[in-house]
């Protein structure tokens, strides 16, 4: 019985990981795609350069 429960949560484990990981790649990927898109629409200067579209 105690190898069956031992499977159990290993099972339940690796499932709740494997859900969690996969959620934090479509996390990453909309970051990328709000990085990319404040890269591209930055505004320029009063000098004509292009500024920093980040506060850091």
């Amino acid at each position: 019985m105690v190898p069956l429960l031992l499977v159990l949560l290993l099972a339940v484990i690796l499932f709740g990981a494997g859900f969690a990981v996969k959620i934090l790649w479509w996390v990453a990927l909309a970051v990328l795609v709000l990085w990319l898109l404040g890269f591209v629409m930055r505004s320029t200067t009063t000098g004509g350069g292009r500024g920093r579209w980040y506060r850091w």
